[in-house]
This record gives C-alpha cells, structure tokens and sequence, in this order.
C-alpha cells in the first residue's frame, strides 16, 4: 500500500548565508569545520520551518549540495570531481561544467560516504521534532549517463571495457548504500531520474540517435540498473522516484509527453510513487495514467517551482478531476513541480514565494484528500 504523507520533492533555496560559507570554503577563507556548522545551524532552522508548514516528511533541502546529483556520485570511491569543459544546455541557459570522472572501479564506503554524516544529522532532527527524514538521491541511471556521456566515455570505457561489469558495479554500491541508509533509519528513499524525460524529448533524442544510440536499448538498461539497485532493498523501504525535465536556474532541459515510455515507467520499474513534472505544457496530458497499475500511485506536480507567481486552487483542483479520468484518486496526490533549487544557484524566486507554494499544497491535500 502507497502511504501518502504531505512531502516536498526535496531541495529548497539556500540561505545566503550558506552561499557565502561555501564561496569562502573553495576560496580557503574558512576550514570545512566551519563550512558544516553554518550547514548545520541552517539546516536546523528549515528543518524547523518544515515542521512549523506542516510538512510529514522532511529533508535537509540538500543545502551540503552544489547539484542534486554529482555530489553523491564524487562520494563513491573510483569516482572525481572533475570539469568537463562545457556545461549542460538548458532552455536559454548553460549550467556549470562540474562532472564525475571514473578514477577506478566503482565503489560504495560508509565510512567516508558523507552522505551517511549528512542523513545522520537529518535523522537526528527529524526523530527529534516527530517527522520522517526523507532522503533523496539521484538515480543509478544518472550516474551511469553521466559517465558514458561524451568523452567521459572514453575514460569510463578505458576501465570498464565490458559495459556489463560497469553495471552490475552501479548496481552493487548502490544496494551497499541504501542498506547503509536503510540501518541509519531510512524508510523513504526518493531516487531522482532526468533520464526518463530525455527519452520523450524528440529534438533531444534525435541528436543521440544520430550517434547511433538505440532507445529501447537504452531503455533495458536504465530498468536493469535501477532495479538491480534496489532488488535488495528491506520490504519496509519505501523506493520512490522523481521524474524530472531539468530543474537549473529556472529554465528546463527536456520536453514531451510521457506517454512513450509510461509503460516501461510504470509497469517495468520497480518504483512505488512516481513524482511526474505537470505544471505546463512541456509535460503532455495525463492519458499515460491510464497504465498506471492499481498498487502505484503518481504524486501530481502542478505547481512549479520555477517562478514566484502563485497557481490558482481552483485551476489546479479542475487538472486533478481532469487525472481522475485516467487513475483513482487514491493512486493521485500533489506535490511541487521539482524542487527549488536543483543546484546551489537557486530557482528565481522568493523564499517567501516557497513556502507559499508549500501552503497551497496542502489546503489542496486537506480539500481534496483528508
């Protein structure tokens, strides 16, 4: 059964003074000693403030993160931090090059994971204020497009000339890693997925396919390795997953509707709740719904975090009745478009402007669901 709780996708805007530590940091000004209790002290008060906003399920708002993804994948051992020389291409935008390189075989240690220290400190929060600690992290797929993708191919393929061996590694430290988690306290695990929206995007895909890249082929892959990290996973581990379109400085990277692969999504991933992008025209129509099986559920992102500008509730309880055509209610819920800061730059708008959207979505949960 999908227990459905008032959450949040998992990032929000960091404070400035956090902002400014971490400048320092790389800068040498102040010690990593120092960077962590601003850290702390930060995380406390949103943790604090979370609670005051009636959220059930928590998180740190991955303020200890420069991107939602690349700094749990330069905890693994044989993984670096390295700049690829350009950055991603967003709607009117380019990110920063930051990437992940393999240095060696890939591998998961809880000693010197600092993901572990970080949920740690959640857990500890969270226990004490009465809420869940929730954890999000970036898929394995992620990291496996991100090591193979351009000429980080070429020094991935270098050490892992048989791709089977890279994946059953992914597959490995990632088990490694939620167990770790699992012993920690974790109960729900959010595992955050660009590459499901890559698949539906046309002019995107056209690109890759150029280079000879076959999607069904890429499909199999993503769901052996996103299974396989979580075919081990403790039967009360909730394994949820967030499919997203790019969520940097407001602008977007990918566009289409999910029908082109909602039955690989739906009915071949081993994921419980779906956490689908709808707060524009990018995303489609909610027909693809209509695959999901009856013991899933899709939390419904309608409101977007990429501007300040509230929705209006009426509009948004009108796009739920328009889903119920395609799911029951009870496999439906609501939640925010992504999160409000992807990466340390932020969405353009307010914190104000946050927590506002957070309010808006549970009076929607209260009318609609309790």
């Amino acid at each position: 059964m999908v227990v459905k709780k008032f959450e949040h996708v998992g990032s929000f805007l960091r404070p400035e003074e956090v902002l400014t530590a971490r400048a320092q940091f790389e800068a040498g000004e102040i010690s990593a000693a120092d960077l962590q209790a601003i850290e702390d002290k930060a995380i406390i008060e949103l943790v604090d403030k979370q609670v005051e906003a009636g959220l059930e399920r928590v998180t740190d708002g991955e303020f200890r993160r420069s991107d939602w993804h690349l700094d749990f994948f330069w905890g693994f051992d044989g993984i670096a931090h390295e700049h690829f020389g350009e950055g991603l291409r967003f709607d009117g935008e380019e990110t920063r090059d930051d990437t992940a390189v393999l240095t060696g075989r890939i591998a998961f240690n809880k000693e010197t994971h600092p993901f572990i220290r970080h949920y740690r400190f959640l857990k500890t929060l969270a226990d004490e204020r009465g809420v869940e600690a929730k954890l999000s992290i970036p898929a394995p797929s992620q990291l496996l497009v991100e090591l193979v993708r351009g000429k980080n191919a070429q020094t991935t393929f270098s050490l892992y000339s048989n791709p089977q061996d890279l994946f059953e590694d992914i597959i490995v430290a990632y088990q490694e890693a939620i167990q770790a988690f699992y012993d920690l306290g974790l109960r729900t695990l959010q595992l955050d997925d660009c590459t499901w929206t890559a698949l539906v995007d046309d002019e995107f895909w056209a690109t890759v396919a150029a280079a000879g890249v076959d999607k069904e082929t890429v499909i199999q892959n993503h769901l052996y390795i996103n299974n396989g990290a979580i075919a081990k996973k403790p039967a009360d581990l909730t394994v949820n997953t967030h499919v997203c379109r790019g969520n940097y400085h407001s602008t977007y990277a990918t566009k289409g509707p999910y029908d082109k692969v909602a039955d690989a999504l739906f009915n071949q991933e081993n994921a419980q709740t779906y956490f689908l992008e709808y707060d524009d025209e990018r995303s489609g129509g909610f027909e693809p719904l209509a695959k999901l099986p009856a013991d899933k559920a899709v939390v419904l992102g309608l409101i977007t975090t990429k501007t300040g500008d509230l929705e209006d509730k009426a509009t948004l309880l009108k796009r739920i009745e328009e889903a119920r055509q395609y799911a029951d209610l009870d496999q439906l819920w609501i939640s925010t478009q992504c999160g409000f800061a992807s990466t340390q730059e932020g969405n353009i708008l307010t914190e104000e402007d946050q927590w506002k959207k957070l309010a808006l979505v549970k009076e929607v949960i209260d009318e609609v669901w309790r």
